[in-house]
């Protein structure tokens, strides 16, 4: 039997919040076997007292694009509805990104349910180490209620966060592919926080681990429903690709927004899909398969506009490396015609400097080295002792 977190809460320990006063962190992924969502079903347990409810980037329901702020009414009635407040965790401020100590007054637990999708930009584990940050020092105690890894838990990809680099899309120095479920890094960022207030009280994390997972396994091993925790998540192949196909956000190029396969589909109006895709087939890189293609987006870069580029078919998952694929793919188009490549430079995640590509990688190494000519080997050999160093310290936080 495979469970989330939720279904065990629900099954084993659902006494543990009886006459209890609550808040709840959760969107749209966050449901049950029987696709009930995480507030219907918490609220349901005899006794619980559902206080607060906040949502992460891209709103309660999963409603809103990516960068696109969310207010605290975009709960479409459900506060109403449930008799509790709804606060939103992704306003028009970076401050909007925490809660308040206010917020969080008189509540006897924080849960948080949150469906990850294994990679480091993906922002709902950041809103988790906010959400730990605030809490617990005031003595609230915080239950994560696990899912799985929907991209496996035994390959780590990609380079760190460098200080000063940190952002919504690096609050913490993990690899971009971290191998972690979301469960695994709370107990990281709370070691952390334990760290940092040495001889002062804190409140207590208890995480409470999914059934039938292990390491080994993707998101359709799993038997449990998926929910769209994204509006550019649709597919668990979405989720395959996203730790490297991210990094366009950082550039001019499409990342695929605006069509029915974002993130495996990418490119831009002046490349040349065929040479493209002969170019990349022409490098060799496991796991994956390269098609020409040609589209138009209906919204965000390049909306409206025919563009042509290629698409990504992983046709062998343990041997695919998104982050190194997706970095050599970047350099091939900006080969096409450096002229018109350009890096992001608008404000991305509250921040305008350090630019998104620098703040996604982690630091500036990569894009400097891109600039300058550098093979994405050569790029990939300097993350390998960093994804040695990240490997050997995030299994001791291991709960699979």
């Amino acid at each position: 039997m495979h469970r989330s977190g939720l279904d065990v809460l629900l099954a084993t320990e659902r006494q543990l919040l009886h006459g209890k006063r609550i808040g709840l962190v959760t969107h749209a992924a966050a449901v049950d076997r029987s696709l009930r969502s995480s507030i219907e079903a918490i609220g349901s347990i005899p006794g619980v007292r559902l206080m607060s409810i906040f949502g992460p980037e891209h709103g309660l329901h999963g409603q809103a694009q990516d960068l696109i702020g969310v207010g605290d009414d975009e709960a479409l009635g459900l506060e109403k509805q449930i008799q509790t407040r709804v606060v939103s965790l992704y306003g028009k401020t970076f401050e909007s990104l925490k809660p308040t100590p206010n917020q969080l007054d008189g509540l006897d637990y924080l849960i948080i349910d949150l469906q990850d999708v294994g990679s480091r930009y993906y922002t709902f584990q950041a809103t988790m180490k906010y959400c730990l940050e605030v809490a617990l020092p005031l003595g609230l105690s915080v239950i994560v209620l696990d899912r799985p890894n929907p991209i496996g838990g035994l390959q780590v990809e990609g380079p760190v966060v460098h200080a000063n680099y940190e952002s919504f899309v690096g609050v913490h120095p993990i690899a971009v592919r971290h191998g972690l479920t979301i469960g695994e890094l709370a107990t990281l960022y709370y070691r952390d926080l334990l760290q940092r207030h040495q001889g002062k009280q804190i409140g207590e994390l208890r995480v409470i681990p999914c059934q039938g997972w292990s390491r080994r396994m993707y998101f359709d091993d799993c038997e449990l429903p998926w929910v769209m925790p994204s509006p550019n998540m649709p597919t668990l192949d979405t989720a395959i690709v996203y730790p490297g196909q991210c990094l366009l956000e950082g550039t001019n190029l499409s990342e695929g927004r605006g069509t029915t396969r974002p993130f495996e589909i990418c490119g831009a109006p002046w490349i040349d899909a065929m040479k493209l895709a002969r170019a990349m087939q022409a490098m060799d890189l496991p796991g994956v398969v390269f098609r020409p293609v040609w589209f138009r987006p209906t919204f965000q870069k390049h909306a409206g506009v025919d563009c042509s580029g290629v698409q990504i078919h992983v046709v062998d998952r343990k041997r695919f490396t998104p982050v190194r694929t997706s970095v050599a793919l970047l350099i091939a188009m900006r080969n096409q015609d450096p002229s018109r490549f350009a890096w992001r430079t608008e404000t991305y995640e509250f921040v305008s400097d350090p630019i998104a590509i620098d703040l996604l990688f982690g630091s500036s190494q990569e894009r400097l080295a891109i600039e300058q000519g550098a093979s994405w080997q050569e790029i990939a050999k300097d993350w390998e002792s960093q994804e040695e160093d990240f490997a050997a310290m995030s299994r001791e936080g291991w709960l699979y």
